[in-house]
């Protein structure tokens, strides 16, 4: 019979080392997601973490497992937007309801097959659109670091859940940071793959198909590594095992694209994640971007604001008559109407960037393999600073301030991935935001295996976890 104290033990293990012991027969599927519950009930009240458990729905799944997949047994979160048999798709927006999805896509079919067994829904802001978690139908999602923080977004609930212990997998959905921002403020391992590496998630959208990658936020590399393969286009492709012997060519880029430089402990985080590489053997220079940055992040806010309008638009088409205000919340609507006053062109900018972005990189990449940059100017800020009710106007130029790293690789289709190397003098973690080009996903998981050997953060625990 497990008692809390074995379940908190094994929260205190990666996915490899869960379904090791099922592997070896000390525990089976059944007992390892009945751990996850045990861990969620006692967390989740003060973390508020999850949207939805499936505690049913996940008991009923491990008993019915058959066969041996890779992560037999093993418990994981699908996010709030991803569908997921018998489980609602909300969005955590208050125009969703409860209907639970009949199916879902490849991306969960392929986790299905490898023997995970899904127990909750992690939480977001509504449709996906900040970088906090902290969305008016709940739940609002603390920093298990320090409480009185924001874990990020849009995968705050996952990196929250990940970092606590509730699971070992999370899945997190990146359109302009939403993996990496919270893997930097949880302090845990999130890769943002680029375009046309992972095999479908959702249903088809002409911007988020461009713009969102997804994979499995985790603590470790080697779970983060595997769960790439095992969603990539290419059936069976081989996960990447370990650290590489070639040495890179490392720019290392502080400022954001606004122009501006980061906090005093960002900046030293990412100069210290400068002369571990260096001191790996790894060339460091420190360069510029190679591209008109302010130009840039007004096409993606651009781009941005026209996916707020579709959510917008998509909530009014089903709201029979509704208040929209009552049904979305006060940013969503905003971008609504800022996407009527833009002008054609604006859109045309946008998209001539998502065309030359790729060319650009490529070229850049010819002289460096890797961008070490921030994920963030700051590390996690207080709740409440890019809550959904802050005025549009504000929250327009100071969540995108905060964010302008992130969403370059969004839009160029490239992998990116923060690695949680440092923390500041409170306590939060800082995440080191490693960036490649296109293809080069092998090449910065490798380099996450040395970086993760070399300062290993396994030891490193939030107060608000299992191992507290």
């Amino acid at each position: 019979m497990l008692t809390l104290t074995d379940a908190f033990a094994l929260g205190r293990l990666d996915a490899h080392d869960q379904a090791n012991l099922v592997s070896k027969g000390e525990l089976d599927a059944a007992a390892l997601t009945e751990a996850a519950l045990m861990r969620i009930e006692a967390l989740d009240p003060q973390l508020r973490a999850t949207s939805h458990i499936a505690a049913d729905n996940a008991r009923a799944l491990a008993a019915s497992l058959t066969g041996g997949g890779a992560m037999f047994g093993v418990p994981w979160m699908p996010k709030d937007s991803l569908d997921y048999p018998g489980m609602p798709t909300r969005s955590c927006s208050r125009s969703r309801s409860g209907a639970l999805a009949a199916s879902g896509y490849p991306f969960t079919q392929r986790l299905d097959a490898a023997g995970l067994v899904a127990v909750a829904k992690s939480s977001m802001p509504e449709f996906g659109l900040l970088g906090s978690t902290e969305p008016l139908a709940g739940p609002i999602t603390v920093n298990p670091w320090l409480p009185t923080h924001s874990p990020g977004g849009s995968s705050g609930g996952a990196g929250a859940a990940i970092a606590a212990g509730l699971v070992p997998l999370a899945q997190g959905s990146d359109g302009g940071g939403s993996i990496r921002l919270p893997a930097s403020c949880c302090g845990v391992v999130g890769l943002k793959p680029g375009r046309d590496s992972t095999v479908r998630v959702r249903s088809r959208h002409n911007v988020e198909d461009l713009l969102v990658g997804d994979s499995l936020m985790s603590r470790s590399v080697r779970d983060t590594a595997w769960a790439f393969a095992a969603t990539h286009l290419q059936a069976n492709r081989p996960m990447v095992q370990g650290a590489a012997t070639r040495r890179l060519r490392i720019a290392v880029i502080e400022h954001g694209l606004n122009g501006a430089a980061p906090d005093a402990d960002v900046a030293q985080a990412i100069r210290a994640s400068a002369d571990l590489c260096a001191s790996l053997g790894h060339h460091v220079e420190k360069v510029g971007w190679p591209i008109d940055g302010a130009a840039f992040l007004r096409a993606f806010e651009d781009l941005w604001t026209h996916l707020g309008a579709d959510c917008v638009d998509a909530v009014r088409a089903v709201s029979g008559g509704r208040r929209l205000e009552d049904l979305i919340e006060p940013w969503t609507l905003g971008l609504g109407r800022r996407a009527e006053t833009l002008p054609t062109t604006a859109l045309e900018a946008a998209y001539r960037q998502l065309a030359n972005l790729p060319a650009q990189f490529s070229a850049f990449h010819q002289q460096y393999d890797v961008i070490l940059s921030p994920v963030a100017s700051t590390p996690a800020p207080v709740l409440g600073t890019y809550g959904p009710s802050v005025p549009v106007d504000t929250l327009m130029e100071t969540m995108f301030e905060w964010i302008a790293y992130t969403p370059l690789q969004n839009m160029a289709g490239t992998p990116a991935i923060s690695l949680p190397l440092f923390t500041n003098s409170a306590g939060l973690p800082i995440g080191s935001m490693f960036a490649a080009d296109r293809g080069q996903e092998d090449m910065l998981l490798a380099l996450a295996y040395e970086l993760e050997a070399a300062l290993p953060w396994h030891a490193r625990w939030p107060a608000l976890s299992v191992a507290r």
